[in-house]
């Protein structure tokens, strides 16, 4: 959780994230944040459940194995 907090945040100084924490309280009021928060929480879960879980995710790591044994595999030969 912290690396996707520190990218955006990053750009942010002290008083642009004050002034956006107060916009906030007025737009939506003390008593919507907490739903709002837990909402966004439960979004960023589902992202990350779906992009891990993904078949693709596995292909990927399954096309990367067999290309890191066939660079092993190469310079095993090149050494000869």
């Amino acid at each position: 959780m912290t690396n996707f907090i520190s990218i955006p945040l990053g750009i942010l100084g002290g008083q642009e994230i004050i002034l956006i924490v107060l916009a906030i309280l007025l737009l939506f009021g003390g008593r919507k944040i907490p739903e709002l928060m837990k909402g966004l929480g439960k979004g960023i879960k589902e992202f990350k459940n779906a992009t891990s879980d993904s078949e693709v995710s596995e292909d990927i790591k399954d096309i990367k194995k067999e290309i890191d044994s066939v660079g092993d595999d190469f310079k095993k030969s090149a050494k000869f």
